[in-house]
């Protein structure tokens, strides 16, 4: 489904019930992932993905990931249809990236640690340069495992060749390079003294006493911090409490972030279910959507034509008893949806968790439906014409056995510096 028709799911109104047991906030990492059992010549130690074949025959041992058993690697292309390049991705926290050609094919790795338990990728991205920029979690901050503070990040050529890389203690979830070459990180630090008290909702906390928030900051490839922001500064705790399912230890739980063409931040809070701009002369925040229409929502991106594209994972409606995600495009003049993609079956796609969305040059939608490492391409009118499945697991020790990926993208393969033929 597509175009900004009223008659959605979206718009039913039904009685909200816990239809997904466990918690969405709940931690989805932390130190200490191992290998999922793969096969004698899968390669061993904490943090590592590895493809796993198919099963060769519907009669015999049947393997226990359902995903497998479906299908992995690519399994739908209209070439007549699709913008073609290579997409990139990295299994959630493991420690190799990946870009794949159009047939699923690995063109090219990156290994960006060897120490898995104590350096995992959180993800990647390409920079204007064309080299890969990553950001990578190192377990054992001290904020709980969902926060995912404690940050690395660098840059890498095509051969693998790290340019730099700077040491970020309270950064987490994401990262970006501005144009004039500094970087815009989210940043972890536990809310001031009495400010927990004024904030409502939510389940009783799980790990001490601190209640954890956001910061952002711009800071500098030598790791000085040139301007900062910080939410209990400028929003009201009582103006936004956190949705009932998640715990008391963090009130906002940022998870994306994009410089607009004013200079003005975009961010997501997840656990506030909150979409709003940040004033970068003044600090003030504007509150863009909330519950409802969407919930739980991820990587907000600035469009060329000024509106905002957004994966809205949607665990938890606040209008619907219904958990299902879609893609919405976001005017920010009004807050108004002007464009969306659901699948024909709702039920057929959700991603409670991670999760990204690429407007592409040919118009049409690159879309990482993370939890499950599917990721597919629609056209404007919501035509699936490209789907490939991550065969890379890991063993959480939350989630089991998953092909986890946070985001993905797609760029021309001569964008890639140092790719062959580029």
């Amino acid at each position: 489904m597509s175009g900004s028709s009223k008659d959605g799911w979206q718009r039913r109104k039904v009685s909200r019930r816990a239809l997904l047991g466990g918690a969405a906030g709940a931690a989805v990492g932390g130190a200490g992932l191992v290998l999922a059992g793969c096969g004698d010549d899968s390669p061993s130690g904490a943090g590592a993905a590895t493809a796993t074949p198919q099963v060769p025959s519907l009669i015999g041992p049947v393997d226990q990931q359902k995903q497998r058993r479906l299908r992995t690697g690519l399994t739908a292309w209209d070439p007549t249809k699709t913008f073609d390049g290579y997409t990139i991705f990295a299994p959630f926290q493991s420690t190799t990236a990946y870009a794949i050609d159009m047939m699923g094919e690995v063109v090219n790795t990156w290994t960006l640690s060897d120490a898995p338990t104590e350096r995992q990728i959180f993800s990647v991205s390409l920079l204007d340069n064309g080299n890969l920029f990553a950001w990578l979690y190192m377990p054992g901050a001290d904020a709980p495992p969902f926060v995912f503070k404690g940050g690395l990040l660098m840059e890498v050529d095509w051969d693998g060749n790290v340019v730099w890389e700077v040491e970020d203690p309270d950064q987490h979830h994401d990262a970006l390079m501005l144009p004039n070459g500094n970087l815009l990180v989210l940043r972890a630090e536990p809310l001031p003294a009495g400010y927990a008290e004024r904030v409502s909702g939510g389940l009783p906390p799980a790990f001490g006493d601190r209640m954890w928030t956001d910061w952002v900051a711009e800071m500098t490839l030598d790791g000085e911090t040139v301007w900062e922001w910080h939410a209990w500064e400028h929003m009201e705790p009582e103006d936004y409490p956190i949705n009932g399912v998640d715990g008391r230890d963090e009130w906002t739980h940022a998870n994306g972030i994009a410089p607009m063409p004013d200079g003005n931040v975009v961010i997501s809070f997840r656990n506030i279910d909150t979409l709003g701009v940040i004033d970068r002369e003044t600090g003030a925040f504007t509150k863009l959507l909330g519950a409802p229409p969407i919930a739980q929502q991820h990587h907000p991106s600035v469009l060329d034509n000024g509106n905002i594209l957004l994966f809205d994972n949607g665990a938890h409606r606040a209008d619907s008893a219904l958990s299902y995600s879609r893609v919405v495009e976001i005017d920010p003049a009004n807050g108004e949806i002007v464009w969306e993609y659901l699948d024909q079956s709702i039920l057929n796609f959700f991603s409670p968790l991670v999760s990204s969305a690429q407007r592409l040059p040919n118009g049409n939608t690159l879309i990482a439906e993370g939890n499950f490492g599917r990721i597919f391409e629609v056209t404007s009118e919501g035509e699936v014409v490209w789907e490939y499945v991550s065969s890379y697991f890991i063993l959480n020790p939350v989630l089991g056995e998953v092909n986890t990926i946070f985001r993905a993208e797609r760029h021309p393969a001569d964008a890639f510096q140092g790719a062959p033929g580029a």
